[in-house]
C-alpha cells in the first residue's frame, strides 16, 4: 500500500510527535483521532493505521479501530460487486490474528465480514477456527453469533452447527428442537426429545413429543414410538397427553383397533380427572369421527345406488353410545384409584349404580367392594359405618339380608365411635320393626363392646319402655360403674326411681353423682336432689334436711353457694323459724362470693324487714357497711337511708347521706338532692352542697381516692375492651341454639325446685 499522504500544517505537530516517539500509542491514536475530525477521508486514515501497526505490531487496541474503520469503508457495498475490497479487509484480518488470535472480539468482528459475503464455507471456516483457538470460557460469546448465521444458512450446515453447540452446552437443547420444530424436522426434533428424557433432563419433552407424535408419525416412524410413550406412562410423566398420543398415533398410520385399544387401556389406567378428561375426550372425537365417516360413506353408496351398510352404522353409533354411558362409572374408577378410602366417592358410585336400574348385583358388588378397600384409619369423606349402614339400608325391609350385613358390621375392626353409632343404627332399627327383643339382642352385644353412653342410653330406654325396672336400675348402675355418666343421666335415673316409688334409692342416686362429678357441677345436682327432698318431705323431716343443706353447704365453694344458701332459707321460712331462716341469710352474707356480698346483704335486709318489721334492718344494713367496701357501702347506705324514709326518721337518713358523702361515689348525689327537695330546707340543702364540696376538693387530694380513681378508670377500660371483643368473637360464633349440644348440661324443670 501507498504510505504517501499530503501532510498539512495542522499535521506537522503530530508528525513531529510520532517521528519522535514512534513506539507510543497516545500520540498515534491523537494523531487518527485529528485526521478523522478534519474529514481527511479514508486512505490518509488507513495509511496512518498502516504506519502506527508497522511501529506496534501487537497493539489490539491499534488493530481493533483499524479493523473497524477497514469495516466502516465497506459497509456499504455490496460483496459480490467490491469483491477486491472485500479480499483486501479479509487479508486484514489474517494479518491481525497472527498476533491476536486469542481476542474473541477481532474473531467476531471478522466472523461479520464472512457473513456478509457469498462463500458460506469461509464463514463456517472463520467460526469453527475461532472455536479453535478461542479457550472454552470465551466459548459462550462467539456461538450466538454462529447460531444466528447458522439459522440463516439453515439446512444441513445449521442442524450440524447446532448438533456441536448441544454437544458443548446440553443444557440448551431445547433451543435446537425449536429450531426443528420451527423448520419442520420432525424426525430430528423427536431424536432431540428422546435423547433429554434419556439424560433426565426432561422438563416439557415428554409433552413436545407427545404433539410430534401424534402430528407427524411418518416423521417418527424410525423410533419405537410405542415403547417411549409407554415408558413416559410408567414414569407418570403427563400420562393423559401420551395416552392420546399414542393413539393419535396409531390413528395416522391408519391402525384403527390398535388406536381403539389404546384408548381402552388408558381410560382403565389413568389416576386423575384430568388425565382422564383429556383422553376421553379424545377418544370420543376417536368414535365421533369413526361415525362421521360412516355416515359420509353411507351417503356415497346411496348416491351411486350400491347396497347400503348399515350394519356398520350402527356399530359405531352403538360404540359411541356405550362409551358416553360409561363416563360416569369411568370417572368414578379414576376417583377411586385416586383415593380408593374415599367414603364419598364410594356413594356416588352406588347412586351411579341406582340410577341405571335393576342393578343388584352390581350395587352388592359395589358396597362389598367398599367395606373391603376403605381402612377405617384412612377413610375420608365420611365414615366406615356410613359405608356399613348404606349397605345394610339397601335392602330395606329383607330382614334377613339386613341383619347379616349389620352382624357383619358391628364385627368389623373399627373404631368406638362408628361401632356406637353401628349399634344404635341397628337397635333403632329392630324397634322400628316392634322388635323390643331384638333391640335389646342387638344393645346387649354391643355393651360388651363399647362404652358408649349413646348405647347405654338406648338400652336404657328400651328397658324402660318394657317395663323391666330390675334391668333398668342395672342399666343405670352400670353407666356410673364405667364412669361413662353426666349430670343428666344422674337427673334421669333418680327421676326414674322417684317414679317408680323408690325415693330413697332415688337419692343416693343423687349423693353418688355428687361423688362422683364434685363442683361446679355438684351445685346443680345438689339444687335438684335438695329441691326433690323438699317436695318429697316438707317439714316432716326437717333435721334431716338441714343436715343436708350443711352438707351441701359444708364443701360448696363460695362462688357457687348463694343459691344453696337460698333454698335453705326458704326451706326455714316454709317449715321451720323465721329467726332461722335469718341467721342462715346471715350466714350467706359471709358463705357467697365478695362480689355477690351486696346482692345478699339487700336480700338480708328485705327478708328481716318482712319477717321481723323494718326497724329490725338497721342491724343489718350497719354491719353491711362496715364489711362492704366504699361502693358496694354507698349503694346499701342508699337503701337505708330509703328505709329510714319509710319510717319517716328524716334526720337518720340525712345523716346516713352525709356519713357516705367521704366515699367518693357519684351516684349519691343525685339521691341526695333529690332528698333535699323532697325533705330538706334551704339550710339542710346549703349544708348538702358544703358536704359535696368538701368531699370532691378532697377526692383531687388525697392519695388513696386518687388512687382508687385511678383503678376505676383502668376497670372502666378493660371492660369496655373485653365487650368489644366479646362483640367481635359474637360474629364468628352461631347462635348457641344452633351449636353443638353440651353433654354436661341438666334438663331441668321449674318443677324441680
Amino acid at each position: 500500500m501507498d504510505t504517501q499522504i499530503d501532510i498539512t500544517d495542522d499535521d506537522l505537530r503530530f508528525e513531529e510527535e510520532v517521528s519522535r516517539e514512534p513506539y507510543r500509542l497516545k500520540g498515534w491514536l491523537r494523531y487518527i483521532d485529528h485526521k478523522r475530525g478534519s474529514n481527511a477521508g479514508g486512505r490518509p486514515i488507513t495509511v496512518l493505521f498502516e504506519r502506527a501497526l508497522k511501529r506496534l505490531p501487537g497493539s489490539y487496541k491499534l488493530w481493533k479501530q483499524y479493523l473497524e474503520h477497514r469495516l466502516l469503508l465497506i459497509h456499504t457495498k455490496n460483496a459480490l460487486l467490491a469483491e477486491d475490497d472485500y479480499r483486501r479487509v479479509t487479508l486484514c484480518f489474517e494479518r491481525a490474528l497472527l498476533l491476536l488470535h486469542k481476542m474473541p472480539r477481532i474473531w467476531l468482528l471478522y466472523a461479520s465480514l464472512m457473513t456478509r459475503q457469498a462463500d458460506v464455507t469461509a464463514a463456517r471456516r472463520v467460526f469453527d477456527r475461532a472455536l479453535r483457538a478461542l479457550p472454552v470460557t470465551q466459548h459462550r460469546r462467539v456461538w450466538p453469533a454462529y447460531l444466528r448465521f447458522a439459522r440463516r444458512v439453515g439446512g444441513i450446515v445449521a442442524e450440524r452447527v447446532y448438533a456441536r453447540y448441544v454437544q458443548m452446552w446440553p443444557e440448551r437443547t431445547e433451543e435446537y428442537i425449536t429450531w426443528c420444530v420451527a423448520q419442520g424436522r420432525w424426525a430430528e426434533a423427536a431424536r432431540q426429545l428422546v435423547a433429554e428424557i434419556d439424560s433426565g433432563r426432561s422438563g416439557s419433552a415428554w409433552a413436545r413429543l407427545a404433539q410430534i407424535v401424534g402430528a407427524q408419525p411418518e416423521a417418527v416412524k424410525e423410533l419405537r414410538v410405542e415403547a417411549i410413550l409407554r415408558d413416559g406412562i410408567a414414569r407418570g410423566r403427563g400420562a393423559g397427553e401420551l395416552w392420546a398420543a399414542l393413539a393419535a398415533h396409531f390413528v395416522a398410520r391408519g391402525l384403527v383397533e390398535q388406536a381403539r385399544d389404546v384408548y381402552e387401556e388408558a381410560v382403565v389406567k389413568v389416576d386423575s380427572v384430568r388425565d382422564f378428561a383429556m383422553v376421553f375426550d379424545a377418544y370420543a372425537a376417536f368414535e365421533e369421527a369413526g361415525v362421521a365417516a360412516a355416515l359420509e360413506s353411507e351417503a356415497e353408496r346411496v348416491a351411486k345406488g350400491d347396497v347400503s351398510d348399515d350394519l356398520m352404522l350402527d356399530l359405531k353409533l352403538l360404540r359411541l353410545e356405550r362409551l358416553m354411558d360409561r363416563r360416569p362409572f369411568l370417572a368414578s374408577d379414576v376417583v377411586l384409584r385416586q383415593n380408593p378410602h374415599s367414603v364419598a366417592a364410594w356413594l356416588k358410585r352406588v347412586a351411579l349404580w341406582r340410577e341405571k336400574g335393576d342393578c343388584e348385583l352390581q350395587l352388592v358388588a359395589t358396597f362389598e367392594d367398599a367395606v373391603k378397600r376403605v381402612s377405617p384409619t384412612k377413610a375420608s369423606g365420611g365414615t366406615v359405618a356410613e359405608l356399613w349402614l348404606a349397605y345394610a339400608a339397601h335392602f330395606g325391609d329383607r330382614v334377613k339380608e339386613y341383619r347379616e350385613v349389620m352382624d357383619r358390621a358391628v364385627a368389623a375392626p373399627l373404631s368406638a365411635k362408628e361401632l356406637a353409632d353401628l349399634f344404635v343404627a341397628y337397635a333403632e332399627w329392630e324397634l322400628a320393626r316392634g322388635s323390643v327383643e331384638g333391640a335389646r339382642r342387638v344393645l346387649t352385644r354391643a355393651t360388651a363392646h363399647t362404652k358408649s353412653l349413646r348405647v347405654w342410653a338406648l338400652l336404657i330406654d328400651v328397658e324402660e319402655g318394657a317395663g323391666s325396672v330390675a334391668a333398668t336400675r342395672a342399666a343405670y348402675d352400670r353407666v356410673l360403674e364405667l364412669r361413662i355418666a353426666t349430670p343428666q343421666t344422674i337427673v334421669d335415673y333418680a327421676g326414674y326411681l322417684e317414679e317408680a316409688g323408690f325415693f330413697e334409692d332415688s337419692f343416693r342416686v343423687f349423693e353418688r353423682g355428687i361423688a362422683a362429678f364434685g363442683y361446679p357441677v355438684a351445685v346443680d345436682l345438689w339444687n335438684v336432689y335438695l329441691a326433690r327432698f323438699v317436695k318429697r318431705y316438707g317439714g316432716t323431716k326437717l333435721e334431716r334436711t338441714r343436715d343436708l343443706f350443711e352438707q351441701a353447704l359444708a364443701a360448696c365453694p363460695p362462688a357457687y353457694a348463694q343459691s344453696i344458701f337460698l333454698a335453705y332459707g326458704r326451706l326455714e321460712e316454709e317449715h321451720g323459724l323465721a329467726r332461722r331462716a335469718l341467721r342462715v341469710y346471715e350466714r350467706a352474707t359471709q358463705g357467697v362470693a365478695r362480689e355477690r356480698r351486696l346482692e345478699m346483704y339487700l336480700y338480708y335486709a328485705a327478708k328481716t324487714a318482712e319477717l321481723l318489721g323494718v326497724p329490725a334492718t338497721r342491724a343489718v344494713y350497719e354491719r353491711g357497711i362496715e364489711e362492704l367496701g366504699d361502693k358496694d357501702a354507698v349503694a346499701l347506705i342508699l337503701e337505708y337511708a330509703r328505709a329510714e324514709c319509710r319510717l319517716a326518721e328524716i334526720d337518720r337518713a340525712r345523716a346516713l347521706y352525709a356519713y357516705a358523702a367521704p366515699m367518693g361515689v357519684e351516684a349519691l348525689w343525685a339521691v341526695w338532692h333529690e332528698f333535699e327537695v323532697q325533705h330538706g330546707n334551704e339550710d339542710t340543702f346549703k349544708e348538702m352542697l358544703r358536704v359535696k364540696r368538701a368531699a370532691q376538693a378532697r377526692r383531687t387530694t388525697d392519695a388513696r381516692f386518687l388512687a382508687a380513681a385511678e383503678v376505676e378508670k383502668q376497670e372502666k377500660q378493660r371492660a369496655a375492651e373485653a365487650a368489644a371483643v366479646a362483640a367481635a368473637a359474637a360474629d364468628k360464633v352461631d347462635d348457641s341454639a344452633h351449636g353443638p349440644a353440651n353433654p354436661d348440661a341438666l334438663a331441668i324443670d321449674d318443677d324441680d325446685f
